[in-house]
């Protein structure tokens, strides 16, 4: 829990209503930050951040990341030390029924949030989180790298690219001389209790086994850096950290200005069906094979090289691919039988995270 820096601190987070942003929201709010939050209603019912009561918490603004005016206000009322840009149209599959929609939030809600930044005369750390899928996926054995190219087969994969591309201009550009600092974050397949989205395999493994029904599952070899939706955030964190701070980072004279991946270790590379069978073990179940050849193109090999984030920050995983299931289903089954008490158990669970990441040596886990 002791990530430092935080404390007080005012913080901007769009997204704070999905399932990344309630997680990273709570961890804030147990950090003792002044969080408030831009972002449209939940996205599913039910919700995280619902759940976990963040409403009562935190300055709750529901506002869309698309009007350019309204993201300015909010930047400029809140005058915030910490940034957090997560609004996003995070749908593979969403994004081929919806990709105006989806470059309009993806692109343009990233430009805007930067053009609110450049009104800032105060030192501010900003993290702009995109995704993995923002590189042009050639199926490589390897991980991707920060300096490897962009690109996107599909509109959600391509929209994120064009919003790094974007970030990296407005760096460039805007930001060189300037009090605020901007970084963006790319991570794996999260996974973690709270996450009730359609068309992603572990809340359809929940939904299938709270039924007693089949898992359905669509893309059963497809390989995916699982992670735990606890590994990126520590990131993020850590990031922003790092950026208000340098003489935190194990490189304090490096670029961190720049772009990070924070994926998992190599073995969490895991297929599909691999992760379904590891969450049998935890709640007992069936899956059925729903492959469709004509389904919509999406990745089947995606891999990221964090040596970046480790070399310069410090930064390494925590929890083995066992590890992040095992919590994630323990999550559920708790929070099914006593909802009251959800937000001590992601309490509970980050304080375990955090525990761990001490034990490993990771300096945004050690006590200052």
């Amino acid at each position: 829990m002791n990530i430092p820096g935080f404390r007080g601190k005012r913080v901007v987070l769009t997204g704070h209503t999905g399932f990344k942003g309630a997680w990273l929201a709570h961890w804030l709010c147990e950090l003792g930050a002044d969080v408030r939050g831009f972002a449209l209603a939940p996205p599913t019912q039910p919700a995280l951040f619902d759940q976990l009561g963040l409403a009562q918490r935190l300055t709750d603004e529901r506002n869309d990341i698309r009007d350019a005016a309204a993201v300015a206000r909010a930047v400029a009322d809140a005058q915030p030390d910490f940034v957090f840009h997560l609004a996003a149209q995070s749908l593979v599959r969403q994004s081929y029924a919806e990709p105006v929609a989806t470059y309009d939030v993806n692109v343009m809600g990233t430009i805007h949030v930067l053009q609110a930044l450049r009104s800032l005369t105060k030192p501010c750390a900003a993290v702009f989180v995109t995704t993995d899928k923002c590189y042009e996926n050639r199926e490589w054995l390897h991980g991707y790298r920060e300096e490897d190219p962009l690109g996107g087969h599909d509109p959600y994969s391509s929209s994120k690219a064009a919003a790094e591309i974007a970030i990296a201009s407005f760096r460039r550009s805007f930001f060189n001389a300037h009090p605020v600092k901007i970084a963006s974050a790319r991570a794996g397949n999260v996974i973690g209790g709270g996450d009730w989205a359609p068309d992603r395999i572990v809340p359809d493994c929940i939904r299938a086994l709270q039924r007693d029904a089949s898992i359905p599952v669509r893309n059963r070899l497809a390989t995916r850096p699982w992670q735990h939706v606890l590994e990126p955030l520590s990131g993020y964190l850590w990031l922003a950290a790092c950026l208000a701070d340098p003489q935190l980072a194990r490189a304090p004279s490096a670029p961190l200005a720049s772009a990070f991946n924070f994926g998992p270790s190599h073995e969490s590379n895991r297929t599909v069906v691999e992760l379904v069978a590891e969450v049998l073990k935890h709640w007992s179940g069936r899956w059925e094979d729903q492959s469709d050849p004509h389904a919509v193109h999406e990745a089947h090999l995606l891999q990221l090289a964090t040596d970046k984030a480790n070399a310069l920050l410090g930064w390494a995983p925590v929890w083995t691919f066992p590890k992040a299931i095992e919590h994630t289903v323990q999550w559920y089954r708790e929070s099914a039988s006593q909802p009251a008490a959800i937000p001590a158990l992601t309490t509970r669970q980050i304080k375990l995270y955090a525990a761990d990441a001490a034990q490993s040596g990771l300096p945004w886990a050690v006590p200052a």
